[in-house]
């Protein structure tokens, strides 16, 4: 691909950094990103991999915006409460970046239909709000052997992760949580709160990540969970240790197909 005037002048802040330049850039445009949500984590990640410009984004999001998402999710206006969240998200992707291929999936994503709904991606970013789309994410991914960018945030805090579990050293998602489910008495965002704040830092960081996944820049994250604290502030980074049992990516789960 050769890059046209009007992409030269547009990406230009990335193609000086000699880490991403021109190549990189190319990468970006051929890049495809599925997101899982776009709420308070894929609003940031959505605008900010658009401006980038990875050239296909997919949102996969059954919600409807409503008047308490807004307090976090700046991808929406006053005007847009009652709306499908992916069709507000596709408009502001088209007014960001017209040359974006944008895809909206208006449903729930679960273990059955993982595969279809997240296609043909290079990385997938998931900013989803329960365990069992979040494994089901991570298990489908592992499988396809799809680079998972994940995201979470509660009240003053953010944790960020890159798993690539079907290598023989790194970890995948359901290493890190095990088999966890969510309890019906668990504590939710409504009940608990989140400083909306936080969810921009969650989200463009994830954006970051994706990036880095696609042009190869600077360190490989995999296998490590960054850990914000907005009270402190402060940032601790953990190594997350491969499970030879995961049942996923573990000694005895299936190989990979590819």
């Amino acid at each position: 691909m050769i890059l046209s005037d009007a992409q030269l002048d547009r990406y230009a802040r990335h193609i000086v950094l000699k880490e991403i330049g021109g190549e990189g850039q190319r990468r970006l445009l051929e890049a495809k990103v599925t997101l899982i949500g776009a709420g308070g984590i894929g609003s940031p990640a959505l605008q900010y991999l658009a401006a980038a410009g990875v050239g296909s984004l997919r949102v996969i999001d059954d919600d409807r915006v409503s008047l308490d998402n807004l307090q976090r999710q700046v991808l929406f206006g006053t005007g847009d409460v009652g709306r499908m969240k992916t069709d507000a998200a596709g408009e502001a992707v088209a007014r960001l970046n017209p040359e974006v291929r944008f895809t909206a999936v208006n449903a729930r994503l679960d273990g059955a239909n993982a595969g279809a709904l997240i296609g043909e991606a290079d990385i997938v970013v998931d900013g989803s709000d329960n365990f069992a789309t979040r494994l089901a994410v991570s298990d489908h991914c592992t499988q396809a052997r799809i680079v998972l960018v994940s995201a979470a945030i509660g009240q003053f805090q953010a944790q960020i992760g890159t798993f690539r579990g079907w290598e023989a050293d790194r970890p995948c998602y359901r290493c890190f949580v095990g088999d966890a489910f969510d309890a019906e008495d668990c504590d939710s965002c409504s009940e608990l709160g989140v400083l909306g704040a936080m969810a921009g830092i969650a989200g463009s960081w994830a954006a970051m990540e994706a990036v880095r996944a696609v042009t190869g820049f600077g360190g490989d994250p995999a296998g490590r969970l960054h850990i914000f604290d907005g009270l402190a502030p402060g940032l601790r980074t953990i190594r997350i240790v491969k499970d030879p049992a995961c049942r996923t990516c573990g000694a005895a789960a299936p190989i990979p197909a590819g």
